[in-house]
């Protein structure tokens, strides 16, 4: 825990003088005030978040952890879990939604290893830091032990670049909806059947399934769910371990983090009741068509950029995010203001 405390002793809440400096700047450039809607919020949590008029974004990355569910033995997903071990293998060939995406964005993506059961078939170019051969079945006892849970959020923290300005996490992992809805009723407090959605394609069969090992596990594990270390060592996976930790380690350098879907909303929430100043880091992509991914928006605390009624994970969502933000940003720091341009102001 030392480590982890160390990193969490780091975090600093945003300096609201900053968000107002970023507001009185917007108003000095050529255009009429908030004429570029969100785009203005968004450059003005940059330029707060870098504690600078002149922020960068030049430097994006996505990290994609996998791993694997002990869940999947309850019948919880209608994919076998070997899909992992080679869905990895094609984003390590680049012929996945996240390695077009990626491409298309100028973003750095990076594949991590963080548990997969089966052996993966390509691996040049993977990160291998497998803190076991996926997590047990949370429906029978605790998915992981408290180290193999501190393992996982240090992998995150680990993991986040410090030469980078703007990071984004994406996820792998058969049933990992299943661990993510678990979390999220654990963290809302609402019922299992509120935040439980079809994932990958469940049919009705596999979401009585999906439900049911969920509502057990809760149960189960319901007294002792006291802290978020409890949460996620009981219910979760670790890749969202992981993408906490990366969500922790961002906080306390002073970088945005674009968060994904709802797997990457869990982690996110999860990271926010380690330390709620993450919040101030973190800017959702879009908004899953998944249930459970509103309540857990509403304990990061921000507005997705996107509606783009996607449910597919990997870090797509954030992929799609990178060209708004950069927008955003050279927008704010590349526009003439009206004493530069000579542009007279509205009276």
């Amino acid at each position: 825990m030392t480590r982890l405390n160390a990193t969490l002793e780091r975090i600093q809440p945003v300096d609201p003088q900053w968000i107002e400096r970023a507001r009185a700047r917007q108003l000095e450039l050529t255009k009429p005030p908030g004429s570029l809607g969100r785009l203005e919020e968004i450059a003005n949590r940059v330029a707060a978040i870098q504690g600078s008029l002149t922020p960068n974004v030049d430097r994006a990355r996505i990290v994609l952890f996998a791993a694997d569910h002990g869940v999947c033995a309850e019948g919880v997903n209608p994919y076998p879990q070997a899909v992992t071990a080679q869905m990895v293998a094609n984003f390590l060939r680049g012929g996945a939604a996240i390695n077009a995406l990626a491409r298309s964005a100028g973003v750095e993506l990076e594949i991590v290893d963080a548990g997969v059961v089966h052996d993966i078939p390509v691996t040049e170019g993977l990160i291998r830091c497998p803190i076991s051969r996926g997590t047990a079945n949370f429906c029978t006892g605790p998915a992981m032990t408290e180290e193999q849970a501190i393992a996982a959020l240090l992998l995150g923290v680990e993991r986040s670049d410090g030469a980078a300005n703007l990071q984004g996490m994406g996820e792998m992992g058969i049933a990992n909806t299943t661990a993510a809805s678990a979390v999220a009723a654990a963290l809302t407090g609402l019922d299992p059947a509120a935040v439980i959605g079809r994932g990958t394609g469940a049919d009705d069969a596999c979401m009585a399934r999906k439900r049911s090992a969920v509502e057990r596990a809760l149960a189960l594990h319901g007294p002792q769910l006291h802290s978020p270390l409890d949460i996620l060592r009981r219910l979760g996976g670790f890749e969202i371990g992981a993408m906490a930790g990366l969500c922790l380690d961002a906080a306390a350098r002073r970088c945005a983090v674009l968060v994904d879907g709802f797997i990457a909303t869990a982690a996110a929430a999860l990271a926010v009741r380690f330390h709620p100043a993450v919040g101030d880091y973190l800017i959702p992509a879009h908004r899953s068509t998944e249930p459970g991914h509103a309540p857990l928006l509403e304990i990061v605390g921000h507005r997705p950029l996107l509606d783009l009624e996607m449910r597919l994970g990997e870090g797509t969502g954030a992929a799609l995010a990178v060209p708004i933000v950069r927008a955003a940003v050279a927008a704010f720091t590349g526009m003439a203001t009206f004493a530069s341009a000579g542009v007279s102001q509205a009276s």
